[in-house]
């Protein structure tokens, strides 16, 4: 597997982002204005992520997908290291993520990664998103924002 910045003459995959954000408008924002990076398997793209600065000192992982029949072969936490890497050597200091209420799978997972708790957005879903998320049985109503300091 081979991770690597989205070329600009190449089209981000957008049904593998959408997988992970299901608003097509947030998504298409934050592409504009972001670093968007993606894992190939040969030809095939199997996962993306978004890094969008926030300000100087702190970047967003803002997107972060893999393609279904790759999940569980520890992709997703290669895609962590791998924005964080690119955000130290950049000089950041902090990566944050923000993931709902409901991904009991990627609050593991961050956290396994070092990511932090530092905040809640309470009905952020509810506000931004047309219709109702529902993950592990759960109603996506709240962000759950999370940082990893880098220095």
């Amino acid at each position: 597997m081979i991770i690597e910045h989205l070329k600009s003459t190449e089209a981000a995959p957008m049904e593998l982002l959408l997988s992970a954000d299901p608003s097509r408008e947030l998504v298409e924002e934050y592409l504009a204005a972001g670093n968007c990076f993606i894992a190939r398997n040969r030809d095939e793209i199997i996962a993306v992520y978004v890094l969008l600065p926030i300000n100087a000192t702190t970047i967003e992982l803002m997107n972060i997908a893999v393609a279904e029949k790759e999940q569980g072969k520890g992709i997703g936490k290669e895609l962590i290291n791998h924005a964080i890497e690119y955000a130290r050597k950049q000089g950041y200091s902090a990566i944050q993520v923000g993931t709902g209420n409901s991904s009991i799978g990627q609050l593991a997972l961050y956290q396994k990664c070092g990511f932090r708790i530092i905040g809640i957005e309470p009905d952020f879903f509810v506000r931004n998103y047309e219709e109702q998320i529902i993950e592990n049985g759960i109603i996506c109503r709240d962000m759950i924002r999370l940082e990893r300091k880098l220095i």
